[in-house]
């Protein structure tokens, strides 16, 4: 019987209490800290759950308890810090994506949860979507090669857009989200990206002089797959068509169905941004009069988790990855793969060439 792995949460926003809901929830771990720089936020939090030691700083914390895993929900820019000092106190960490602002860090960060013999499991939260698993099962069964057609824009308000507004402080939308979407192009094609452009806009003068809250990416594949995706964050952004996640190839074509009225709260409800409902799936076969001679295939996908029930899933798999010692060589390469094209496609725009990857 393995014992109970102590954890600490440090970052209680959206993602951070999901999180820490998960590890309460979840018998293989003890949740034994909450950090977070806002008093209120950790207090709210930490009543739910039994109250768990409360800190302010994470070095303090990580000295106080030296827990046996940490996890990393705070801002990007702060990951890479964050991960090798709870790497090198020997704690397993889990980490909210993207890596970090840049691939060296990113790279840094791997490097240490081999050099220090720890987990080090990333936040890609479709990849244990059983939904977004069965749509990258059947894309890779539409032939080559692949037209993947993607986007999730937020019409952004009160303490969405200020936390949006913070993020972009350091990373731009196509490089925040695009790192899941790019994930998923990437599984479904099997193939070598190998060049991405974007074009891109700043629609409020809201943030940074050099940053956009506008973008889109387009990537092509080894295999002649191609692949564009698309972010907008912000109270100007459009509620038409804010979800599209469509795949085509020669034997058809699949699309996530619903998405839009999967919350009465629109683009800005976290639940929509990874809710399917279901899926539609078209057979492109013919017969002589060049006449469909399959129907379209309705999947139905309504009893599907939830946010905090994938965020469950994710800590799931972390805590598998620690008492079964799951290699994670081929996780990490992926998410710094993902982190590489997203980055790239940020050099894209700002430079306005096509860069070669």
């Amino acid at each position: 019987m393995n014992k109970k792995i102590s954890v600490i949460v440090i970052g209680c926003g959206n993602m951070g209490a999901s999180h820490a809901r998960a590890y309460y929830k979840l018998e293989g771990f003890e949740l034994v800290g909450l950090v977070d720089r806002n008093p209120g936020k950790r207090n709210i939090l930490a009543q739910e759950l039994d109250d768990p030691a409360q800190f302010d700083d994470f070095d303090t914390a990580l000295q106080a308890i030296k827990p046996d895993a940490v996890s990393i929900c705070t801002f990007p820019e702060t990951h890479s810090e964050f991960t090798i000092k709870a790497l090198k106190s020997g704690a397993h960490v889990f980490c909210e994506k993207p890596l970090a602002p840049t691939i060296e860090d990113a790279q840094l960060m791997v490097a240490s949860a081999k050099k220090y013999g720890k987990k080090l499991v990333i936040g890609y939260i479709l990849r244990v979507h059983p939904s977004w698993k069965t749509f990258i099962e059947i894309a890779r069964g539409l032939g080559k090669p692949l037209v993947m057609r993607m986007n999730l824009n937020q019409q952004s308000s009160g303490k969405t857009w200020h936390t949006l507004k913070r993020i972009m402080e350091s990373m731009s939308p196509i490089v925040d989200c695009g790192v899941h979407y790019v994930d998923v192009m990437c599984q479904m094609t099997q193939s070598k990206p190998i060049s991405v452009s974007t074009i891109g806009a700043r629609l409020t003068d809201e943030i940074n002089p050099d940053m956009y809250n506008y973008g889109q990416l387009q990537v092509r594949f080894e295999d002649g797959s191609v692949g564009w995706y698309e972010a907008g964050w912000g109270p100007m952004m459009s509620e038409v068509a804010f979800f599209v996640k469509d795949v085509i190839g020669p034997k058809g074509c699949v699309n996530i169905m619903d998405a839009e009225q999967g919350s009465d709260k629109g683009s800005d409800d976290i639940d929509s941004h990874t809710k399917t409902n279901r899926l539609k799936v078209h057979y492109a076969d013919k017969d002589e009069n060049n006449e469909f001679t399959k129907p379209d295939k309705i999947i139905n996908m309504e009893d599907e988790p939830d946010h905090q029930g994938l965020c469950d899933l994710e800590q799931e798999y972390f805590l598998n990855a620690i008492n079964k010692d799951i290699d994670l060589t081929s996780h990490l390469t992926d998410a710094v793969n993902s982190l590489k094209i997203v980055l790239a496609a940020d050099e894209s725009f700002r430079t306005g060439k096509t860069v070669d990857l």
